[in-house]
């Protein structure tokens, strides 16, 4: 009896293991092409081919595009896939297999890439003014003659109403030690600013630098640059996506991945919005990138080297933490203006294309 019991338990565990022989046969019969982590350029063509065993005849097969569907045919012929409306970064193609009312998934995916290499800038300084060398630049805004910066560092942040001829700050709101201080953008009559790791953010009134508020800040990987384009507002967070928030609760809505015709460009930080433009620097880089805000494509880089020459700085200053950061947009005046962490001055800039004959 006891042989018999073991028989049977044998026989079931084979019976149990080629069943699951079988399925994962099944599960491998359905391939797709393009290989995982094919790179393409926006606006490639590309061709996704599914291939089922002789055998089988789908009834359907259904493609998505991430967790949106795109096509569907009744055979396994190929499709090509338009990625010109596609943004940029790793997207994930899927194809269903249905037969017999049952369904087989078939995955991969793609790397897009900007189309084609960035525009290379340069700059003409216009004017020079002074800055506050105890100012950590994290947020520079300017609005109704005034800057408006938000500094870093613990027991240093704040929020500072300055006058742009003078360097001077009229007005400020100090945050509790703790906290270390990000970027910032007005909303409004309000101004929104972000810290570095607390996961909270801070909501003042323009006029009186009032606290009215604080909310927790659960976007992305930590808070960096931000700003507002009048219908949402613009996070990074120390990697290449920039995320789009509800300018009213400050949720998540959307995002994008910064890539330029190379792959993914990382620590985009400080961000101004112009002319339907962001405008971020690369953090500890002498870099300035034009993304677009709808695709993530990286459409100009601008070389900001020499602005504050390394020979014109004192002996012993720390080049490596206080680099170039800050961009700020004159909307009225048309003025952009440039800085770094507790830099002595704030530049007034034009970005003008690089001599063709200096490119690499």
């Amino acid at each position: 009896m006891r042989n018999r019991f073991i028989l049977f338990l044998a026989t079931a565990a084979l019976a149990y293991g080629c069943t699951s022989c079988n399925k994962t046969k099944q599960a491998a019969d359905v391939t797709i092409s393009p290989e995982a982590g094919t790179s393409y350029k926006s606006g490639d063509d590309v061709t996704v081919k599914v291939s089922v065993p002789a055998d089988i005849k789908p009834d359907s097969i259904v493609y998505l595009v991430d967790s949106t569907r795109i096509a569907s045919k009744k055979d396994s012929a190929a499709i090509v896939l338009k990625t010109d409306t596609f943004s940029l970064g790793p997207r994930v193609i899927t194809a269903k297999v249905f037969q017999g009312g049952k369904s087989q998934d078939a995955t991969t995916n793609i790397v897009l890439l900007a189309a084609k290499a960035p525009e290379e800038m340069t700059y003409q300084v216009i004017r020079k003014f002074p800055h506050d060398t105890s100012a950590y630049t994290e947020g520079l805004l300017y609005q109704d003659g005034y800057l408006y910066e938000t500094t870093g560092t613990e027991g240093h942040s704040d929020l500072r109403k300055v006058d742009l001829n003078t360097g001077k700050v009229v007005q400020r709101a100090k945050l509790d030690p703790q906290y270390f201080g990000e970027g910032s953008a007005i909303i409004g009559d309000k101004i929104v600013m972000f810290t570095y790791r607390s996961k909270v953010g801070f909501v003042f009134d323009r006029k009186t630098f009032k606290l009215l508020k604080t909310f927790n800040n659960n976007v992305g990987v930590e808070g960096w640059g931000v700003t507002y384009d009048g219908k949402k507002m613009y996070l990074d967070d120390s990697t290449n996506r920039i995320w789009f928030l509800d300018p009213t609760d400050y949720r998540a809505i959307g995002s994008i991945d910064v890539y330029d015709d190379k792959g993914p460009v990382d620590e985009v930080n400080e961000l101004e919005y112009i002319h339907g433009k962001l405008y971020s620097n690369v953090y500890t880089l002498d870099t300035i990138l034009v993304i677009n805000p709808k695709t993530g494509a990286v459409e100009q880089r601008v070389d900001m080297k020499d602005l504050w020459p390394l020979k014109d700085r004192p002996a012993g200053y720390d080049n490596g933490q206080n680099v170039l950061n800050g961009i700020a947009w004159d909307e009225k005046g048309q003025r952009l203006f440039v800085t770094g962490k507790k830099w002595p001055y704030l530049y007034q800039v034009k970005f003008v294309p690089l001599n063709p004959l200096k490119r690499k």
